[in-house]
């Protein structure tokens, strides 16, 4: 007879830690700590500023005025009740920043700074405040002043906590424009976009036209340049005084139309880039399928070639509008009068100092920028496999009319891309457009204009292989520890969390909530200004993309490495060192040319923290221009795009060698 009485439960057992696994969370920690304090925090201090207020509090003013024998009857007079009688300042103009003056001589019709009449002023709370000249008064005692100096006294606003910044921005008819702009750009340009580089994508991968490599090679340029300088072509070519300008038939390009174009040539690559990996995944029995069933070429492109490629497109769609929506060196250089938000952010703080605006419009930034981050990973997580064990590898045929088709589409889009530049290194090299047309070096000579000179084209090849080699660093380490750790599902959890956070944050957004750092209370206000924290924003704004690339390289390891190691009594970071790090080097190169290329290039996530000492070339081609020095501003950005350039062809070249030596393994 079977007994089948139950035994009781037994306690829960849980497993010792190992000093492995206690070292991979400490690190997992140390980083996580790393993006909250360059990432959470100046964001958090940044939406706090948006909800920070600054209003003029009359009530916490009184007055007194003598006759003219300077005698005082003893007449109270408080500033809410003056306001009222004379109305001298609207409930608009009482709501200031933090930087606010109100002068007081505006209550009084009658006043003259040479008539003997006195006046008394105090606060009524302790901590009101006004000013005598540039001197700071405070307490509730009565000051007592002749005219001439009264004239001098402006009252200072008191901060409080409420949304009326943002009542104001949505009351200001050209600063609430700007978002109806910025959408509308984004939106005209996704679709140019994607639409071109659906094309090119798919001339390149479902046909047999030649020079597929040059193609590629064009296609991927615009990525080696900042934003900045597709507006400077455009300005030489359909400015007041372009090469070209009677095509627009009497249309300014200062404005939506030159946005647009310059959007579409800085953003084509990367929608390419996604497009063209979509298409590359394709099973060829589908099309065998649609062939046998007498299905037309047409059809089978919408039922077959479009529903496959879908989710590329949609990727590559929410990429661009991302892109063009938080991008700010174009429309600076050649917006003009159309304002966008990116434009809108710089003007508040560097124009207007009006930090608690600036950091408004960063949060209605934010907005769209986060939903569309939102709506791709949605759809990207409804994405399924396309291709199977039993797939056939798609393989065009050849058409000799599509080929050709395709092959002129092509050359167009590269002569677009290619004239861009051209313009460019053209417009660096003469004289003066365009009166004297030789050629000349004249434009290099940095050293003469505005912007840093030659120190700023070496700051910004420091910072960016600072950030190439830190943030390389700390970007896959953090990856490793996150996807070979055991257990800590919440933490590894929070950690992805925050590591695909600054993916969804503007640049814009995050360079002036760097500016926060600059606080005395801070104890990290000692690197604002410096290279330090050019560095530690490069990193944490291109973090995103580059876990990406490392965590997909990790997946492809095997977890029995893992098992292996431990039933050898290896420590963790020995097979991190020995197996891991030379198995993921090709990822690995590739994040760190992907952080220099960007660090070279980027303009919105640093325009706001750099100092004299750490001018940078992309800021330089930004104020060069500003300045009126277009020419010289071109010469740098084509000296950015050559650096970028051999960068990519050091990478390929040690690639090849480092690569042959350490993923041998791989052609075994």
């Amino acid at each position: 007879m079977t007994d089948t009485t139950s035994l009781p439960a037994g306690p829960l057992i849980k497993g010792k830690l190992s000093r492995d696994d206690l070292i991979m969370r400490g690190g997992m920690m140390v980083i996580a700590l790393y993006l909250v304090v360059t990432l959470a925090f100046p964001l958090w201090a940044m939406l706090s500023k948006s909800f920070s207020t600054y209003r003029i509090e009359l009530s916490q003013y009184e007055f007194q005025v003598s006759d003219d024998n300077g005698v005082f009857s003893g007449t109270i007079l408080n500033g809410t009740q003056l306001n009222t009688e004379t109305g001298a300042y609207t409930d608009q103009e009482l709501s200031t920043g933090s930087d606010g003056r109100l002068s007081v001589t505006l209550f009084f019709p009658d006043f003259s700074f040479r008539s003997p009449v006195m006046y008394k002023i105090r606060n009524t709370e302790p901590d009101g405040r006004f000013l005598i000249g540039s001197n700071l008064q405070k307490g509730t005692d009565w000051v007592e002043l002749d005219s001439n100096t009264f004239r001098r006294v402006q009252l200072r606003p008191v901060k409080a906590t409420g949304i009326e910044n943002f009542a104001n921005y949505f009351s200001t008819p050209a600063l609430f424009n700007s978002v109806k702009n910025s959408i509308w750009i984004a939106i005209v340009s996704t679709i140019i976009t994607v639409t071109l580089a659906f094309w090119f994508a798919y001339a390149l991968n479902r046909s047999c036209m030649r020079f597929k490599g040059m193609f590629r090679l064009v296609a991927m340029a615009p990525i080696l340049v900042p934003s900045l300088l597709p507006g400077i072509a455009l300005v030489y070519l359909f400015g007041n005084q372009g090469m070209l300008k009677e095509l627009l038939f009497g249309a300014s390009i200062y404005g939506p139309i030159g946005i647009v174009i310059g959007s579409v040539f800085f953003t084509f690559p990367h929608a390419f880039l996604i497009i063209s990996t979509a298409l590359a995944i394709s099973d060829a029995r589908l099309y065998e399928a649609a062939s046998s069933l007498r299905s037309t070429p047409w059809r089978t492109f919408w039922t077959v070639t479009i529903p496959g490629a879908r989710y590329g497109l949609i990727s590559a769609a929410f990429v661009v509008f991302n892109l063009v929506i938080t991008d700010f060196g174009l429309p600076k250089v050649i917006g003009g009068q159309f304002n966008v938000l990116a434009v809108d952010i710089y003007k508040q703080v560097i124009g207007q100092q009006n930090f608690e605006m600036g950091a408004v419009v960063s949060v209605v930034l934010v907005v769209p920028a986060i939903l569309a981050f939102a709506i791709d990973r949605l759809v990207q997580s409804k994405q399924v496999a396309l291709l199977s064990a039993r797939s056939v590898p798609y393989r065009p045929k050849p058409n000799p009319k599509t080929d050709r088709i395709m092959l002129i589409y092509c050359s167009m889009v590269a002569l677009f891309i290619v004239g861009m530049l051209a313009v460019c290194q053209f417009a660096a090299l003469i004289m003066f457009w365009p009166y004297d047309l030789s050629l000349s070096l004249n434009n290099y000579q940095f050293d003469k204009m505005d912007g840093g000179g030659w120190g700023s084209y070496f700051n910004s090849i420091k910072m960016a292989l600072l950030t190439a080699v830190i943030g390389t660093s700390i970007i896959f380490f953090g990856a490793y520890l996150v996807e070979k750790s055991n257990g800590f599902k919440t933490g590894r959890a929070l950690f992805q969390m925050f590591a695909m956070l600054p993916m969804a944050i503007p640049g814009m957004v995050l360079g002036l909530a760097y500016i926060f750092f600059n606080n005395p209370s801070n104890p990290l206000n000692a690197i604002y200004g410096t290279m330090a924290i050019l560095v530690i924003c490069s990193v944490t704004h291109f973090y995103t993309v580059s876990h990406l690339t490392a965590v997909t390289a990790l997946k492809q390891m095997d977890t029995e490495f893992e098992s292996v190691s431990a039933s050898l009594k290896q420590p963790t970071m020995k097979l991190f060192a020995r197996v891991t790090v030379p198995v993921c080097l090709p990822a690995i190169l590739d994040i760190s040319i992907y952080l220099f290329v960007n660090a070279m290039t980027t303009v919105s996530a640093v325009v706001f923290l750099y100092s004299p000492k750490t001018t940078l070339a992309s800021i330089a081609v930004l104020n060069m221009d500003d300045a009126g020095d277009i020419a010289p501003a071109a010469a740098m950005g084509m000296m950015i795009f050559y650096t970028n350039a051999a960068a990519r062809i050091l990478h390929l070249i040690a690639s090849k060698g480092i690569l042959s030596r350490t993923q041998a393994w791989r052609s075994r």
